[in-house]
């Protein structure tokens, strides 16, 4: 097939929709959806996403040059891949989202909102995760999902992940792959949410975690060259080779709080330029929504995705605190 993105952004479907490579067989499924079937016997099963949000770009041109070398049969794969783009018109229209954010739409929350491309979409992803991993795949063959994001903000860790709680320990291998990708962060979860790697963390008991790299850019102004741990990482999880050494050990935190905004009278006590990761003083007033007032519990508290435009009902803004160091440090 052509380029998948330009595939997926033109909106047709592929003339010639299956096809091998010397490695293995793919097969187009629907718009931005693309399954990888390797010819050896696979190692795990590999969801790969991004562009969940269409102004996203630096993940979506970062994976799809992957894919790219897979197709043109320039390297060896060895896991069963599930290759999404996950809203084609946000990202032909290069917006976060059309109507709804559908990344909190997972776990079947898009019942919850009135029936729309997003809606459909959501669900149409779910379905396309869940036949992936329920069909011909070994109940001991490890399940990975990772999905490729950047950040609206600018953010003190350049790279970071977000992990969904999880009751089970998360396996030794997956921290160590997101350790090589060249991740400054993790960031673990302690409540359910609506988004696919939670989705994917609670339903089939994958390893998963968001990626954030970098901030948001249009396709063609990203330098992709911040990210090369994270390509490197990647390709070496496809063909199953050895992981690039790491540089240093991710930092750790854990979400203390959310900030929800719960009506019209939300104000954010942030400006515009507060990076993701920065720290604020216990007793710190965060955000005030009528009579409900947020302010930091801890000794210090990082705050992370702060945005005060979201709908009424939705994150925020999350905070949170160190893990990994008895001496919290802020981060810049």
């Amino acid at each position: 097939m052509q380029d998948f993105l330009q595939q997926t952004l033109s909106g047709e479907a592929p003339r010639i929709q299956r096809g091998d490579t010397p490695f293995l067989r793919w097969q187009w499924l629907d718009h931005g959806i693309l399954q990888l079937e390797p010819k050896s016997e696979p190692q795990q099963a590999l969801v790969l996403s991004a562009g969940i949000h269409g102004n996203e770009t630096a993940p979506v041109e970062m994976m799809n040059a992957q894919v790219g070398a897979l197709l043109r049969g320039e390297k060896p794969l060895r896991q069963r891949v599930l290759a999404i783009l996950g809203n084609p018109a946000a990202l032909r229209a290069g917006k976060r989202y059309l109507r709804h954010d559908v990344n909190r739409l997972f776990g079947g929350r898009w019942q919850q909102i009135d029936d729309c491309d997003e809606a459909r979409r959501a669900l149409r992803l779910e379905q396309a995760v869940e036949t992936f991993w329920l069909q011909s795949c070994r109940k001991d063959q490890p399940r990975w999902h990772l999905d490729l994001h950047t950040a609206i903000r600018g953010s003190w860790h350049t790279r970071f992940g977000v992990l969904p709680l999880n009751a089970q320990p998360w396996p030794e291998d997956f921290i160590d792959w997101l350790t090589a990708a060249g991740l400054e962060a993790l960031v673990f979860h302690t409540a359910p949410g609506g988004t696919f790697t939670h989705f994917s963390c609670a339903h089939f008991s994958a390893a998963s975690c968001t990626l954030e790299l970098g901030k948001a850019l249009p396709f063609g102004a990203n330098d992709l060259t911040q990210f090369a741990a994270a390509q490197q990482a990647l390709a070496a999880l496809l063909s199953g080779e050895p992981l690039p050494q790491a540089q240093s050990a991710p930092r750790r935190y854990r979400v203390a709080q959310q900030i929800t905004r719960l009506s019209e009278q939300f104000r954010l006590h942030m400006d515009a330029e507060t990076r993701n990761f920065t720290a604020f003083p216990q007793g710190a007033l965060l955000a005030e929504d009528g009579e409900t007032r947020y302010v930091v519990q801890q000794a210090r508290e990082y705050v992370l995705f702060p945005n005060p435009a979201v709908a009424p009902g939705l994150r925020a803004g999350l905070m949170l605190v160190r893990e990994d160091a008895q001496t919290d440090v802020p981060p810049q």
